[in-house]
């Protein structure tokens, strides 16, 4: 999860959190040249006595700088689209579990089960135990089993909602009336935490989202006695 004075993004837990991370970077080395150029060629403007002003034709600096720039947007577009396409693919999942987003709770429903449904609260301030996050915690984590493709479908009862875990990359929008999906899986067991990410009331700061990722033996245990 985030801490404070934090610059970055947070730790990426799902591969295809990795996969945005290093085309950030990618991103940012690009805009770092691209800035650092400017700031010579202006600094060099300002500082050099300026020979051949009135020149009107220079076809190979034109060229140049024709060229350049669509070959620099090509070097963005290409590792965007693969990582898009990414986000978009379903691998048979292992599981699949609809949330649905209220003013302002969740409700989960895990869809492969006959009766395991719940909702999800934030914990009020008052009410918090000594380590706990205020704002973050809820009363019924989302347990989920780590490794494993598993498959969200997300809609909403009331208004605009978005279900948004940082570190795992997803920021999938609740619509009413409309089933979004996006997929998951996690690298390593732990907490995640989230929040909705789309304006949605005088209570929108308190619904957050709190993933907990398992092995599957625990998962079982813990999907048998939710039974």
């Amino acid at each position: 999860m985030a801490y404070p004075m934090q610059l970055g993004f947070q730790d990426a837990t799902s591969p295809i959190m990795e996969e945005l991370l290093h085309f950030h970077d990618h991103t940012l080395m690009i805009v770092f040249l691209i800035s650092s150029l400017v700031l010579y060629v202006i600094s060099l403007m300002l500082t050099t006595k300026l020979t051949h002003t009135s020149t009107m034709d220079a076809q190979e600096v034109e060229t140049i700088w024709t060229i350049l720039p669509a070959v620099i947007l090509i070097l963005i577009a290409l590792p965007s689209l693969r990582i898009l396409y990414m986000m978009d693919e379903i691998n048979n999942p292992s599981l699949t579990v609809k949330t649905m987003g209220h003013q302002w709770y969740w409700s989960y429903e895990y869809t492969d089960y006959e009766d395991l449904s719940f909702d999800s609260y934030m914990i009020p301030t008052s009410e918090l135990k000594p380590g706990e996050l205020r704002l973050l915690e809820v009363d019924n984590r989302v347990v989920l089993p780590m490794e494993m493709t598993i498959r969200m479908l997300v809609s909403s009862e009331d208004v605009l909602h978005s279900w948004a875990v940082p570190s795992l990359g997803l920021k999938t929008d609740a619509i009413p009336g409309r089933l979004n999906q996006t997929t998951l899986m996690s690298t390593r067991p732990g907490l995640y935490y989230g929040q909705c990410s789309e304006i949605c009331g005088s209570n929108h700061s308190f619904m957050p989202i709190v993933l907990e990722l398992v092995p599957l033996n625990y998962f079982e245990k813990w999907s048998a006695s939710m039974l």
